[in-house]
């Protein structure tokens, strides 16, 4: 039986950016004990321009017109790009999504002319910590804001970093 799946580029507040947004919810409120309403209303409080073109985007996964998974990315300096609430649902992992969407998102970063991608994932994620360890993230030390001059990574214990482009080949594997 063929799938048909397809990626949209869509903005925070798009219908189907809701089943990512919300199952999110349940997953952070799950792992780290803070209630689904405030996780869901901390989610649609994050400022839906940083998700949007030209230097972020949103993009869903649907699969025989279900919602199946997704990812965003924004702007973290002029050549570095941020992943963010990558997502798999609950009913579709261990198919190969989270990948997919992965290299949907790479794409589009090295569209955008970034070199770097950035991410954090939390202590309590380690089959996200196993996904990127596998598709060439590199771990940085858990104090890396304090030497990069970065925003203090509160909770975030696992940072990665990945180059794109031409900048991969020049960094030793």
């Amino acid at each position: 039986m063929s799938v048909s799946r397809t990626v949209f580029h869509v903005g925070q507040h798009d219908p189907l950016a809701a089943p990512l947004l919300a199952e999110l919810a349940i997953e952070y409120s799950t792992r780290y004990g803070r209630t689904v309403g405030e996780v869901h209303a901390g989610l649609l409080a994050y400022p839906a321009q940083d998700f949007a073109p030209p230097y972020g985007d949103l993009l869903v996964v649907v699969e025989d017109g279900e919602v199946v998974a997704g990812g965003a990315f924004q702007r973290y300096d002029a050549e570095t790009a941020e992943l963010k609430r990558i997502w798999t649902s609950a009913e579709h992992r261990r198919k190969g999504l989270a990948r997919f969407v992965l290299e949907q998102l790479e794409a589009e970063v090295a569209k955008r002319g970034y070199r770097r991608i950035f991410l954090t994932t939390g202590p309590r994620q380690p089959e996200a910590v196993a996904l990127y360890k596998a598709t060439g993230y590199i771990p940085l030390p858990p104090d890396v804001e304090k030497a990069l001059h970065l925003p203090a990574l509160v909770g975030f214990v696992h940072p990665f970093e990945k180059f794109i482009g031409s900048e991969a080949e020049a960094v030793p594997a």
